[in-house]
């Protein structure tokens, strides 16, 4: 794998947790956030991430590395609590939370921040390891 394939690699990885943290950002913006009915109510994100691995036909080159294919959302039920002063609560008085966990959350912004930090020492190790090589071929 040369290391221009390796930059290109980490730059999908820096790209997909890219999205993963904005998606949690989301989540935990709207912890609190309630609406009249569940269908309404907000719902907890994820990215979806799909493994690409292209067999160039030309070269003798493959390429790896993830995308994201999407963003979903969680099937968790939106808990209804009883809160008739609300303007947002329904004919019975009740209003629908957000799904969001901020455990959960909190641990997967934690899981993505690592992840990120991996893929930008990797770009990073490539980068010095071609201008050491440019160097070397200079001398």
């Amino acid at each position: 794998m040369s290391l221009s394939n390796i930059l290109k690699l980490a730059g999908g990885a820096l790209n997909a947790q890219t999205v993963r943290l904005n998606t949690i950002a989301s989540n935990l913006a709207n912890v609190e956030t309630v609406a009249g009915s569940e269908n309404s109510a907000y719902r907890a994100k994820r990215p979806v991430f799909a493994t690409v691995l292209e067999q160039a036909s030309d070269e003798l080159q493959s390429a790896y590395g993830v995308k994201v294919k999407g963003i979903t959302e969680t099937r968790a039920v939106n808990q209804q609590y009883f809160d008739p002063e609300n303007p947002l609560a329904n004919a019975e008085g009740y209003v629908f939370r957000s799904n969001v966990n901020p455990l959960e959350e909190m641990t997967d912004m934690l899981d993505a921040a690592r992840s990120y930090e991996t893929a930008l020492t990797t770009a990073s190790t490539a980068r010095e390891l071609m201008i050491r090589t440019i160097d070397m071929n200079t001398k």
